[in-house]
Formats: C-alpha cells, sequence, structure tokens
C-alpha cells in the first residue's frame, strides 16, 4: 500500500512538473508569433531569456518559483480588489447589478463588506502562505491586506477609502520586495551552483550528453504534447463557439463538410510555428510508438531495436516540416504540403514495419517453426504492407497528376512492395527447405541471389529518388537542409550500399575460390570415414571438403565459415593454400584416422622423416589431429580472429543455415 501511495504520488509530480513547464512554452511561441518591433527587440529577447530559464529549471526550483510567482499574483490582485472596492461610489449598485443581477441579495452595506472580506482573507492567508511568512508578520500582513474594508464599514470619504488602500497596497508591495531581496542571496548562490554543475558535467560528458540529459529530465516531449494538444483544443473551443454563433444566426446547417473545414482549420493552425510543428511531431511520436508497439505485439517479437518507430517517425516529419517551410507558407498551400509530407511519412513507417517484421518472418522460416498461429500474423502483416501501398498508390494516381512529391511516393511504394515479395520469397525458400527435411545445398546461392536482386533493385530506386530530388531542388523549391538531406542519402543509401554489396560479392566470390580449391571426397571413401560435419553436427550425404589441416566438412558449412575468417574451425589453420602443398595431402577423419587403404604421413615417409610445416605457419600434422570436442572456441574467439569486419558479421547473419 505504502509503495502504491509512493507511486501514486511521484505520478502527481510528474504531471504538475510537466504541467507547469507549459506555460513557458506558450510565452515563448506567443512572443515569436508576435509582429517584430524593433523598439521592443530587447524586451522579447528577455522574455525568452526568463522563460527559457523557468523551462529548463529542476523540480524543486520550479515549485519555489511558482510559489514565489503565485504569492505575488495573490498580493497584486488583493491590492485591485481593495482599489475597485473603495474607489466606486456606486458600489452597491455595481456589485447588485454586474456581479449578481438577480434581486435576491439585498441592497446593503454588510453583504458587501462580507463578501469581500472573505475574498482579502483568502488572498491574504495564500500570500504568507506561499511566501512562508512568519506567523507574527503574517498577522500584520492580513490585517494590512483588509484594513481598506474598514473605511467602507465606517463610511469614510472616498478620498480617505482611496489613500487607505494605495498605504495598504505599499506596505504590501514593500513586504513583497523584501521578501525576493531576502532570497535574492540564495537565487544567487543556487545560479553558480547550476553554473558550476553545467560546466563540469560539459567538460566530463560533453554537449551531447548533456542536452539528452536535459531533454529527459524536463519531459521534453510531454510538454511538448500537452503544449500542441492544449493549444489545439483551446482554438477547437473557439471554432465551436463560433461556428454555434453563426448558425443560430444564419440557421447554419451541419454537414460533413462543415466537420471538415473545422478540422483543417485546426490542423492548419497546429503547424504554423516551429513550436508547433515540434508539438505535432511530439504528438506522432507517441502514436508511432504505441503502433510499433502493438504489432510487435502481434507478431511476437522481442527486438528492442525495432521499438524505435517512436523516434523515427517524428524526427523524418519534423524534417520534412523544414524541409518544405512547412510553419511559413499560407493556410491553404500549408495543408496540402502537410497532406504531401504525411503520404511520405506513410510510407517511411510501412517501410519500418516491414524492418519489424522481416527478421521475424525469416526466423520463423529458417528455424522451421510448424505452429501456423506463428506463421499468420506475420504472413497478415506482410500482405498489409504489399497491399497498403498498392491502394495509396491507386488513390494518388487517380486524384492528382504526375509531379516530383507523387513520382517519390510512388517509388516508395513500389520499392516496399518489391522488399515485401523478397522477403516471402526468402520465406518459401526457407520452408520448402523444412519441408522436404534434406540437406540443401543450394538453398544459400538461392537466397543470396533473390537477395541481391532485392538490394540492387533497392540501389536502383536509391539512384532514381536522389535524381528526382535534385530536380526538385534545382526546379521547385531548393533549400540548404534539402540539400543537406540529398548529401546524406547519396551517402547512406546510395554509396555505403553499394559499397557493403560489392564487399558481400567479393567477399562470397573468394570464398567460392577457396572450396573448389579444396579436395572433395565422395563415394565410399565418405561413407569409411564414418563421422559428422564439425560445424553443423549433421551426417555427409553426397560428399564433403577437406582442409589442408585434414578436417572435413559439409561445402555448404564451411563456405559460410569462410565468409568471415580464413581459418579452419577446429585448429584455426590458414585454408586456402597453394597447389603444391596439397598435392601429397592424406584423407583424414575429424578424429585424426585414415580412412582404409591409405597410411599416416608419418608412416609412409618413415621415423626420420623431417616435419614439414604446413603453409601459414601452422603447427605438424600430428599436432592437429584431434577430435571434434578437444577443442572449444566461444562466439567471441570466433569474432575476434583476424579478417572479421562487421559487415560479415552481418552478412553470416543474414545467410541462416538451412539446417
Amino acid at each position: 500500500m505504502a509503495s502504491a501511495h509512493g507511486r501514486l504520488g511521484q505520478q502527481i509530480l510528474a504531471v504538475l512538473d510537466v504541467a507547469l513547464r507549459v506555460p513557458s512554452i506558450f510565452i515563448i511561441d506567443a512572443i515569436f508569433n508576435s509582429n517584430s518591433d524593433p523598439g521592443s527587440a530587447l524586451l522579447r529577447a528577455l522574455g525568452v531569456l526568463v522563460s527559457a530559464v523557468v523551462l529548463v529549471l529542476s523540480q524543486k526550483s520550479l515549485f519555489r518559483f511558482y510559489s514565489l510567482f503565485s504569492a505575488i499574483m495573490l498580493g497584486a490582485a488583493s491590492v485591485l480588489v481593495n482599489y475597485y472596492g473603495t474607489s466606486h461610489a456606486d458600489t452597491y449598485g455595481t456589485y447588485h447589478a454586474a456581479a449578481l443581477g438577480l434581486g435576491r441579495v439585498p441592497l446593503n452595506g454588510p453583504t458587501l463588506w462580507l463578501g469581500l472580506a472573505l475574498l482579502q482573507l483568502l488572498f491574504g492567508l495564500g500570500y504568507v502562505a506561499l511566501l512562508n511568512v512568519p506567523p507574527a508578520c503574517a498577522a500584520l500582513v492580513v490585517l494590512d491586506v483588509t484594513a481598506p474594508l474598514w473605511g467602507l464599514v465606517m463610511d469614510f470619504p472616498a478620498d480617505v477609502r482611496r489613500t487607505v488602500a494605495a498605504v495598504s497596497g505599499l506596505l504590501l508591495a514593500a513586504h513583497a520586495a523584501a521578501s525576493l531581496l531576502l532570497r535574492l542571496k540564495r537565487f544567487y548562490y543556487s545560479c553558480r551552483y547550476v553554473h558550476l554543475l553545467l560546466r563540469h558535467m560539459y567538460r566530463i560528458y560533453g554537449l551531447q550528453l548533456l542536452l539528452e540529459d536535459t531533454w529527459k529530465r524536463i519531459r521534453f516531449p510531454d510538454i511538448l504534447r500537452v503544449f500542441w494538444l492544449t493549444r489545439v483544443m483551446a482554438q477547437a473551443v473557439v471554432l465551436v463557439y463560433v461556428v454555434r454563433a453563426v448558425r443560430s444566426e444564419s440557421g447554419l446547417q451541419l454537414t460533413w463538410d462543415v466537420f471538415w473545414d473545422l478540422f483543417s482549420n485546426l490542423i492548419i493552425s497546429g503547424c504554423d510555428s516551429t513550436l508547433t510543428v515540434l508539438g505535432m511531431s511530439a504528438v506522432i511520436s507517441s502514436l508511432a510508438h504505441y503502433l510499433g508497439l502493438s504489432i510487435l505485439a502481434f507478431i511476437g517479437s522481442t527486438e528492442e531495436e525495432d521499438k524505435r518507430l517512436g523516434f523515427v517517425a517524428p524526427v523524418l516529419f519534423f524534417i520534412l516540416a523544414l524541409q518544405t517551410g512547412l510553419s511559413g507558407l499560407d493556410p491553404a498551400e500549408r495543408l496540402v504540403r502537410l497532406s504531401r509530407n504525411m503520404c511520405l511519412l506513410l510510407t517511411a513507417i510501412l517501410h519500418f514495419i516491414h524492418g519489424m517484421t522481416d527478421p521475424v518472418l525469416m526466423s520463423l522460416g529458417a528455424s522451421h517453426v510448424s505452429s501456423a498461429r506463428r506463421h499468420l500474423p506475420v504472413l497478415l502483416v506482410s500482405a498489409l504492407l504489399f497491399a497498403l501501398p498498392v491502394l495509396l498508390s491507386h488513390e494518388l494516381w487517380r486524384r492528382f497528376v504526375l509531379n516530383t512529391w507523387l513520382f517519390a511516393v510512388t517509388a516508395f511504394c513500389v520499392e516496399l512492395c518489391l522488399k515485401v515479395l523478397v522477403s516471402l520469397t526468402v520465406y518459401g525458400l526457407f520452408m520448402i527447405d523444412g519441408f522436404y527435411n534434406v540437406l540443401w545445398e543450394k538453398l544459400d546461392d538461392h537466397v543470396y541471389y533473390v537477395r541481391s536482386a532485392g538490394n540492387i533493385i533497392e540501389f536502383v530506386f536509391g539512384v532514381i529518388m536522389f535524381g528526382n530530388g535534385a530536380y526538385t531542388m534545382m526546379f521547385e523549391s531548393g533549400s540548404k537542409i534539402r540539400a543537406c538531406m540529398m548529401c546524406l542519402h547519396a551517402y547512406f543509401n546510395i554509396y555505403l550500399q553499394a559499397k557493403n554489396g560489392w564487399k558481400t560479392f567479393i567477399n562470397r566470390r573468394t570464398a567460392v575460390k577457396k572450396i573448389n580449391s579444396l579436395p572433395e571426397v565422395k563415394g565410399a571413401q565418405l561413407r569409411d570415414i564414418e563421422d559428422v560435419c564439425a560445424i553443423c553436427y549433421q551426417e555427409f550425404g553426397a560428399s564433403a571438403r577437406i582442409t589442408p589441416c585434414h578436417h572435413y566438412f559439409h561445402a555448404l558449412c564451411l563456405r559460410k565459415w569462410l565468409y568471415i575468417q580464413d581459418t579452419c574451425p577446429m585448429c584455426h589453420q590458414r585454408v586456402y593454400v597453394e597447389e603444391d602443398a596439397r598435392e601429397h595431402t592424406a584423407f583424414f577423419n575429424n578424429n585424426g584416422y585414415a580412412a582404409p587403404g591409405q597410411e599416416r604421413a608419418e608412416d609412409v615417409d618413415g621415423p626420420d622423416a623431417p616435419e614439414v610445416a604446413e603453409p601459414g605457419g601452422a603447427e605438424p600434422e600430428n599436432q592437429l589431429l584431434e577430435d571434434n570436442d578437444s577443442i572449444e572456441y566461444d562466439e567471441e574467439e570466433w569474432g575476434t580472429q583476424p579478417g572479421v569486419t562487421h559487415m560479415e558479421e552481418e552478412y553470416m547473419d543474414d545467410d541462416t543455415d538451412s539446417n
């Protein structure tokens, strides 16, 4: 129970922390959207600076600041009430007609006095409580706040009442100023401590980690969401009030066109500044995050890296908004541009979802899971990923004429459909391999050819999109942000993809060359060895490949190993050797015994024959003929061998073993 109450208290504090920071965003947004007056530039800069400082305050400092601010506001409200309550000659009539207007309260002095006394008492108690005034001084403050009311009770002249109210206000202002001055020393030391702390963190962790820590500490995405939703709701209330007023005067009928106009106006006003675009990005982040979690739960994936949809979607939306100058467009053009950006964002989200489902689909196909309940969700999501781009392209081509934006959306949709087909084809190959339950040595080649075709198509689409972006930048809407994005696209989606694809091709060609250079064992000679492959622990079918160190493996298994490094999995001796060193190689099994009909090399050469080292600095032959289980290597040792690169490890992960 105590822990539940503790969590509830922490949640309440978190909500208050976010809510108290939102007004700073509203003030900054209002300052940026106001008409720029050269004479008020200093005042505007000061307002932005103060709001930014309040925005990044710690939780304790934030609560203390709002306590002081609320106390000052209560004191100012008390002074205004005293002034207006004692300055009007016809106070009773004004109170009765304007405030109530019902005629149920008698027109006598005690009713007004009691009401004002209660209101001033509440103001005074709130003031002394927020400033933590000592009891003796608190009583004097409350007495000072209620003193002007005695002028009404005693029916003093108007000049005397105003004088008493002015003196009461001056005394309260002097007390507030003294309280702030007493806290000025603490404020100075707090600012100095914060400055030293920030400088220390900057020197140790750097600017990036400092900004990330501040971003998380103040919950900036939540602040932006609350800001945007509050702003849109306030504008919605105003629009509904206007529609009701127009409807009552002209008899306007509520149709779908009216609702669409209201929604369009809300969306247009929801991205009319940089801060509102950030707020909309934060809302999109929440929607994309929960969408990604739902899809992961539906397909049964637990990968942490696949939960980044809530980060990728808002970043892409904000970049598109900056690239197209969304907030600076006219309202009608802004709505069109926003809808186009949303279409591009939708295709990007579909591409990311395909990246989430593809590993699960490959895992189910390679592991030969027979449960239909595991396969059906992933196949259903893959079918939707194929159908949605087709429907989107069809609707867009039916409604719009061809332009650079429509061409880009169509290219993304076609690319997604082809990627889904590639994934389903590889999945089908894995399922066929599992259905026949026989070693399919050509499976790896077929998977490589299918994936290579998909990568080539993706590379071609990347080049096409680069050309489309270059045309857009030169003839339609060029900007520095678009130029930077094109450079990033050219590097990551064109250069690196081509480089990695070529490196994979070279690795495969080298591995095939090495495999073909090794002797092959078939038929009765293979049956006499009576052992299994030391990589996959499966029996040999038609043939096996012999390494120079006299260990033998499936050609497919050894080729996958050679993608990573050019050493034997058993003894780490070099696999690829010259032909003249392989001519006298005898066939031994993985336990070091020769096949029937053959003799050990040391028996043939005699006991006095010198020991000849294998190429690559290997140990003598009699030290390498060991059992499969006599040498153990963990994954970390394999990954740290010479020649291992990150790309090759990824390729090994992609080429899943058919067994």
